[in-house]
Formats: structure tokens, sequence, C-alpha cells
């Protein structure tokens, strides 16, 4: 990152789009325990609007919004169970236990996916029950009444053990169920206590509108013209005499000068990739079956935003040899394939341009 190219991202600029609660969650979810983690606009908008606004902002206010139509806002809990709620509960009640053993491990990342995991079988629940066919028959509104409760209790819980993360998040969610203080951490396992006959908030506020991808990049360009602009006024020069600011290039902070005989250390050589699948529970690596020589190395690599499993079978690649291995994500990594990056995160593996064998010398 740099202040001539414009590209640098200041948390001060990602809460002016995106609020500072969609901060943290990214941050938390998307810098997961052993891995690297990747932030561009582009993806923290997609993640802003699969998991924030489609999965837990939706959720809220479809919930309020089908108890203020079909019961003027009271959640009032009828004792009309059916078999489907067992599911849902078991999902809600294993939650806090699931979460603290994530934490144990400082697995944040996986924490929130705990938490999450309320959220979407709450949609599911929707999808299942169908409150709007339950609300045309008179003799299902006990049993609508059931199923609106026991949604607004999973957000209620699912609310609390969020708060940890996202707490302003949590507070406004709870605010709007009626549900203004945090319940013990002991009860977070338990199902049923959100008071019957409590009233939800008549006029459900939307937590995160989905974002228009188009229009926050307009806003990012004007935050990188801004910042080139600064770096211009610091260093005394025009925009012409900036080139990065032109696109002409890319200019890094130098390294410590090193010798040839450093240099020649590293062996380089040309690797042909035979397989290759992606990590599991990983966004970011993929898992290469190597060849070189006469032998096969796995080597891990964060490329997935750049490219897919499958189009990195048959690929000629520059590959790091005489690298020690490591372990990344529970797997030994023996080698490092080289890539290049542009100023928008684009990644680009170095290859040969002539048909060299694999392991071929590169120096």
């Amino acid at each position: 990152m740099s202040k001539s190219r414009g590209n640098v991202i200041y948390a001060d600029d990602l809460i002016s789009l995106y609020g500072v609660d969609a901060v943290r969650y990214y941050v938390l979810h998307e810098m997961p325990y052993e891995n690297d983690g990747t932030i561009t606009w582009e993806l923290m908008t997609e993640r802003y609007n699969s998991d924030l606004a489609n999965i837990l902002g939706n959720l809220v206010k479809r919930t309020i919004s089908m108890t203020n139509k079909y019961f003027d806002g009271v959640v009032t809990k009828t004792g009309a169970e059916a078999d489907v709620d067992a599911d849902l509960k078991a999902v809600v009640t294993a939650a806090r236990d699931k979460v603290a053993a994530k934490m144990d491990d400082l697995r944040v990342a996986d924490a929130i996916d705990e938490v999450f995991a309320i959220f979407k079988r709450s949609n599911k629940y929707i999808d299942e029950t169908e409150p709007w066919t339950l609300a045309k028959d008179e003799a299902g509104k006990d049993r609508l009444a059931e199923v609106m409760y026991n949604l607004t209790e999973s957000i209620a819980i699912g609310a609390n053990l969020l708060y940890s993360y996202m707490p302003e998040t949590a507070k406004a969610i709870l605010a709007q169920i009626g549900e203004n203080d945090l319940r013990d951490y002991e009860d977070l396992d338990k199902f049923g206590l959100f008071e019957s006959g409590k009233k939800v908030t008549a006029d459900p506020e939307t937590l995160f509108a989905r974002l228009n991808l188009e229009d926050i990049m307009k806003k990012v360009e004007e935050i990188r013209a801004a910042q080139r602009a600064e770096y211009e006024r610091e260093n005394g020069i025009t925009s012409e005499e900036n080139p990065e600011a032109a696109g002409d290039g890319i200019d890094l902070e130098p390294k410590a000068e090193i010798s040839y005989d450093d240099f020649a250390k590293l062996q380089l050589q040309v690797g042909q990739i035979i397989s290759c699948e992606e990590v599991p529970k990983s966004k970011k690596l993929l898992c290469s079956q190597v060849k070189i020589g006469s032998k096969t190395r796995q080597i891990l690599s964060g490329i997935k935003s750049g490219y897919s499993a499958e189009e990195m079978v048959g690929k000629k690649v520059v590959v790091l040899t005489n690298l020690a291995p490591r372990q990344i994500a529970g797997l030994t990594s023996e080698g490092m394939l080289l890539c290049a990056e542009n100023a928008e995160g684009e990644l680009s593996l170095l290859g040969v341009d002539k048909d060299m064998p694999a392991g071929a010398e590169i120096g």
C-alpha cells in the first residue's frame, strides 16, 4: 500500500462507508487464525451484503415486521409446537458452548460463524414454517404465534452472543425486540426465557442496508484521489511528477541491499502443477501438487482470489524450492510459487514463456 498510489485502506474510511460494527465483523471474520487475511473494497462490500444485510439484517426486520403485521407487535408463547421446532432449538442452545470452544482455541472467525449459524438456521425456519401461510387460517393462529416467539427468542440469544464482536449491532437488535438488557451468559443455552407478551418495536430499523458496489467504488476513487493529493502536497510535487498517480508504475519501499552471494542461495526452478484443490475452511489458500524434476511437492499459496483450483492444473510456474517447509492451516507447504500483485490487488503467477521442463533452473 502506498499513499502515492492512493490505495491505502484506513479504518476511518472503512467506517465512513460501512459503519464500525461492519468493519469489526470483517476484520474478525476474514482474518482467520493461522492464516493471512485479505481486505479489499470489493470483498468488504460483498461480505457486508451477503452476511450482514441478507442473513442478519433481513432476518431481524422480517421477524419484527411479521410480528407487527399478525399480532400488533406482541410476542406470545402459546405452546403450539411442531417437530420442526426441535432442530431450531437444538442449534440455538448449542451455540454458546460452541462459541466458547472456538474462543478457547483463539479461533475468533470460527466463533463468529457459530453465532451466525443461529441466524442462518432461523432464516431456514421461516422458509420451513411459512408464517404467511399460517396467517391465512384462523386455526393456525396459535401455531403462528409460537413460530414468531421461537424466531424472536432465537434472535435474542444470537444477539447476546454477538455482543462481544458487534456490540452496537447487538444492542440495536435487542432494543428492537424489547429486550434492552443482556442476559446472563450462563443462561444462553436455555431456550424460552423471552418474556411472553412483550412487544417489539412498531418501526423496525434496517440494520444493514444493501450497498451498491458501483456507488462504493465511486466513493473509493474520491478517497484515493484525496490520498494522492495529500502525498503530492507533503512531497511538494505535482500530479505529473507522481508517476503512480498516472498509473505508470508501482514504487516499492526499498529493502536492504543484498550481495550476489545472498541471491545465489535462492534455488528457483520451473514447476508444473499436476493437481490443485481448495484448502477447507480457508478463503484464500489453494493446495497444489507441483512436479519439480522427478519429484512432486505440496505447496500452499494464498491465491484463491485470482485463480480457481481447476485453472491451476497444467500451469508451469516459478517455484522457490529451497525454502524451509512450514505448516499452514494444518498442512505442510514445501516451497513457494512466485506471484506478482498490482495496485488493485490482482494476482498473476510468474511463469516461463518457453516450453521449459519441470525442474529447469532459473537464475
